[in-house]
């Protein structure tokens, strides 16, 4: 450990850069602002319907499994374990550099899911939030702490998951954020098809996935692994993955 916390250190000295702009701060304030308007306006709404229509709860089944912290965090594991494992076979520096940046890759998504979502778990136990289940007895505004799963509504688990996985894919393939802005929103909107959320709940996951990632992201430039800051203090990729990203 010692060894570690030394090249660390090394690392984060060597490279020193100007403090992270506050872009996250904005972005906390727009999300929390959403979740306040979605909150008043369109829970009551949602929670009122009694039986979704056949195919949406179809579909939101079908997509909303993604959001299981479980897979992501196995596959995260093996990407970390076989890039340090391929980098001690590597025969040419350049093959040592591209296995270590995996393995930097699966750390990172590693800690950004298991992050967010222990978090995100022990929030929505304090809260207390009815789900969408309980609407006739507790309405949408229905809170009781630690009254077990019926009342850890608020934030959606899976949404949180959903909005760090994809927050970290921006970060690393910016080329294609557009895409991943687009999936993030249909995986973590699922929640509310399949009626095991209101809207707050998945945009306040989403939000706050997001934003774990990001920070993690700002930690990990700081010592050059995975990324690196921007002239503004941004985190980009240090390395391309594929030439036009």
């Amino acid at each position: 450990m010692d060894k570690i916390r030394t090249w660390l250190e090394r690392r984060r000295d060597l490279n020193r850069h100007p403090p992270a702009p506050h872009y996250w701060q904005i972005f906390a304030v727009v999300a929390a602002n959403l979740v306040v308007l979605s909150f008043l306006i369109f829970d009551n709404p949602v929670g009122a319907i009694r039986h979704r229509d056949f195919f949406t709860r179809s579909l939101g089944e079908i997509i909303t499994d993604f959001g299981s912290s479980g897979w992501i965090l196995i596959a995260s594991a093996m990407l970390f374990v076989s890039g340090l494992a391929s980098s001690r076979l590597a025969r040419g520096l350049k093959e040592r550099f591209r296995a270590l940046y995996a393995a930097q890759i699966g750390a990172y998504f590693f800690l950004a899911v298991a992050f967010s979502g222990l978090t995100a778990n022990i929030l929505k136990r304090i809260i207390g939030r009815a789900r969408p289940g309980q609407f006739d007895d507790w309405g949408a505004f229905g809170f009781s702490a630690f009254s077990g799963s019926k009342f850890e509504s608020f934030p959606s688990g899976h949404a949180t998951t959903v909005g760090t996985i994809f927050m970290v894919l921006i970060l690393i393939l910016p080329r294609y954020r557009l895409a991943f802005v687009l999936l993030g929103l249909w995986m973590g909107f699922s929640r509310v098809m399949v009626g095991a959320h209101y809207p707050s709940d998945v945009i306040a996951g989403l939000s706050y996935g997001a934003w774990c990632a990001l920070l993690l992201a700002n930690v990990f430039a700081r010592y050059r692994l995975v990324f690196m800051p921007d002239p503004k203090g941004w985190p980009v990729p240090r390395f391309r993955l594929f030439p036009a990203d």
